[in-house]
């Protein structure tokens, strides 16, 4: 009778200090569970921000891949709200694939390109995938932590509407889960770092020293193009002498590089700059030469009078 006497004040002392039956730490594991929820919500709202101002500045007008930066932004706002308000395990699974699905399709973008568009690699995108890696370990941990410790042994488990085996093995704390969460992170982080250690965006499409630029009509204006057909343009911010446009802009707006001479039908000046880091860009009656990465066929001109990086972009005409 004693020991049981001591047995229940022990329990009874464990409970108030937060233990539960098991011997887990009760307060101890409400932290962490809020912890995983905050932190993982957190990181879903800090990447769809990313990916919102990536999409303001240079996405936007891409086909396809614009839509899909807008889809990418609105889910990535709503399921890291939903893991915030309600800490469902469910919406911490959805958001856990969902940040490994965005990290997939930006590196399948670096390596091989997607619908016709190969990602240009910047500081913003790089962090993007580290912050989309960090958010699925959270929220994977998020989903995988076992029940609350306090919880009657006949309440149906969380997990009921998964077979018995795996909600038996989700409640017993999912034994395994840290090591598969950590090795697939890891594997995430290599991945990374694979893909962006290469050469900072796809080739420029502008013209090699010496190329002829060309002219062509599109919605009845005549404007200038380079020696592959893609339209060129010009920064409303350059002055005659100097490019404004340079680190990610430039990766947006490809300059182009050294001299060019005048093809049929191109009647304005010639020239050049020196840019920034050294390089030589050619111009136009004054202006700085670019192409856009939006332009993934010649004849396209989905970067005419958008204002993005700091000014409004013109494709240069050419008068008749």
């Amino acid at each position: 009778m004693a020991t049981d006497r001591a047995s229940r004040s022990v329990g009874a002392a464990a409970a108030g200090a937060g233990f539960g039956p098991d011997g887990r730490t009760g307060r101890a594991g409400w932290a962490i569970t809020a912890g995983l929820r905050v932190t993982g919500a957190g990181l879903l709202i800090a990447a769809a921000a990313i990916h919102l101002d990536l999409y303001l500045t240079g996405y936007r007008p891409i086909p396809v891949i614009g839509g899909l930066f807008l889809l990418q932004v609105i889910v990535g706002f709503l399921a890291g709200a939903v893991v915030l308000v309600t800490g469902s395990r469910l919406a911490a699974a959805v958001g856990a694939v969902f940040a490994l699905a965005t990290l997939g399709g930006y590196l399948l973008s670096v390596w091989i390109g997607l619908f016709g568009f190969k990602e240009v690699r910047t500081t913003a995108g790089i962090v993007a995938g580290v912050i989309e890696v960090a958010a699925f370990a959270a929220l994977a941990m998020l989903a995988a932590r076992p029940r609350p410790s306090g919880r009657p042994s006949g309440r149906p488990s969380r997990w009921r509407v998964l077979p018995g085996p795996v909600s038996a093995w989700l409640d017993k704390g999912a034994p395994g889960t840290a090591a598969a969460v950590g090795g697939v992170s890891v594997v995430a982080l290599v991945l990374l770092g694979v893909a962006v250690s290469g050469p900072g965006g796809p080739p420029s499409p502008a013209p090699s020293a010496g190329t002829a630029l060309k002219s062509t009509t599109i919605n009845g204006t005549t404007v200038l193009t380079n020696g592959k057909g893609f339209i060129l343009y010009s920064f409303a911010p350059d002055t005659a002498g100097r490019s404004v446009c340079n680190g990610a802009c430039a990766q947006y707006w490809p300059p182009v590089t050294g001299a060019a001479t005048a093809g049929p039908g191109v009647t304005g000046k010639l020239g050049t700059i020196t840019r920034s880091d050294g390089s030589k860009q050619a111009t136009y009656d004054g202006h700085p030469l670019y192409t856009y990465i939006a332009d993934t066929a010649p004849g396209q001109a989905n970067g005419n009078n958008l204002n993005l990086n700091g000014g409004i972009w013109h494709e240069v005409t050419v008068a008749s």
